[in-house]
């Protein structure tokens, strides 16, 4: 695995994405999508924003064109929270141990798509 720092600034050279990837439980997510995943061994990321695109959350017309994701990650643990805008919070999902190197990421789901807001 990559270091925080190394990682970081690497994600910040992720201007728009000229490739999209497809995730199994059906979204799709950019080419700096599949650098996080890979470079901080996080794939189960976007397994767990993928499995909570269902009925319950879709059913809130303001989540089906846009969402904010954010992983807050303290002493190996750490919560990932979806708004609707930013500081309107729909879903908390807890994570009792995570191996995640960064204390924090922020990520948008726009029509189905994983994106660093660097892509948007």
């Amino acid at each position: 695995m990559e270091s925080a720092e190394q990682i970081t600034a690497k994600l910040k050279r992720f201007v728009g994405s000229d490739e999209i990837y497809k995730h199994w439980l059906g979204i799709k997510y950019t080419s700096g999508i599949k650098y996080l995943a890979e470079a901080a061994e996080c794939f189960w990321l976007l397994d767990a924003i993928a499995s909570h695109q269902n009925a319950k959350l879709l059913s809130l017309p303001q989540l089906r064109e846009f969402q904010i994701w954010r992983l807050l990650v303290q002493e190996k643990s750490g919560v990932l929270i979806c708004e609707w805008d930013t500081n309107q919070e729909v879903l908390r999902q807890e994570i009792p141990y995570t191996n995640f190197p960064l204390p924090r990421i922020k990520l948008y789901l726009i029509e189905k798509v994983l994106l660093l807001p660097s892509e948007y």
